[in-house]
């Protein structure tokens, strides 16, 4: 009996201590509750920068959400729009960053800081067509939907088309060329399908599709080597020579003719370039 009563005691102090915990942490979100409405716009912008500084997108969201609640209209209104479309996106709220960006494009699109808006808007589909788990074991995103894809080489291209001169343009070219790299790579990966199924004429097609459409992607080598075995399986032997004497040109080392094609595609996501993501 005096074990039990003790086990007793001991969980009802336990329950005061947590009752203790939840009281404080009640106490410090009502003030900081409080303060986000009574607060002036410069603190308050101030204080959504520190949260960004710190790291803690989460507080950053919520005070510049609260920010363009409080004031709609002004130059610390129009900035929290891009502070926030960006704790959104670090935050991996990518729906909701794209949703404030092109809000914040639509509204001001004269902004001085314009450019970055629509940098910003190609990194938020840039870092979702290759998410975190991908990019940790090194799956190949080129086999998964390739619509952020093709939106973020959309958005990076639209920045450089508006401003080429800006200070992200640089890094915005970087960004094509892994894109592009991406899509070609995208294509070779369904005709490679198409060829292992037997459709040789759509395989084909979707290896010819990358020679014309990417010609200065390192996939072309393997859509040139589509083309031989499709047009050699069809019987279009003068099409076949055609593309081997391409091929030979101008990748005389490709794999195709080490007898090692096209095994070596497991390894693909080795091959394309390294691009610092945001």
């Amino acid at each position: 009996m005096p074990i039990l009563a003790s086990s007793r005691a001991v969980a009802r102090v336990l329950l005061l201590v947590m009752l203790a915990v939840a009281m404080v942490g009640c106490k410090t979100f009502g003030k900081r509750g409080n303060e986000l409405e009574t607060l002036p716009v410069e603190a308050l912008y101030q204080r959504g920068v520190t949260a960004i500084d710190n790291a803690n997108y989460n507080q950053a969201t919520e005070v510049f959400t609260r920010l363009i609640g409080r004031f709609p209209f002004g130059a610390y209104s129009e900035q929290s729009q891009i502070n926030l479309a960006y704790a959104q996106y670090k935050n991996f709220k990518h729906d909701d960053a794209y949703s404030t960006i092109n809000r914040f494009i639509r509204t001001y699109p004269t902004h001085k800081n314009i450019d970055y808006a629509y940098y910003l808007r190609g990194l938020v589909n840039f870092d979702r067509q290759a998410d975190f788990l991908s990019r940790m074991v090194g799956l190949d995103t080129s086999r998964r939907d390739q619509a952020f894809l093709n939106q973020s080489f959309e958005d990076f291209s639209e920045l450089l088309k508006r401003y080429p001169q800006s200070r992200y343009a640089p890094d915005g070219r970087q960004r094509l060329i892994y894109l592009r790299e991406s899509m070609a790579r995208a294509e070779i990966n369904i005709a490679l399908f198409y060829l292992r199924k037997g459709a040789y004429v759509a395989a084909a097609n979707r290896a010819k599709g990358v020679v014309e459409t990417y010609p200065q992607t390192v996939q072309v080598g393997d859509g040139l080597a589509i083309m031989v075995d499709s047009y050699r399986a069809l019987g279009q032997t003068q099409l076949a020579d055609d593309a081997e004497r391409v091929l030979k040109l101008n990748y005389p080392d490709h794999a195709s003719f080490a007898g090692k094609w096209p095994q070596y595609h497991s390894n693909w996501w080795k091959l394309l370039p390294v691009v610092k993501r945001g």
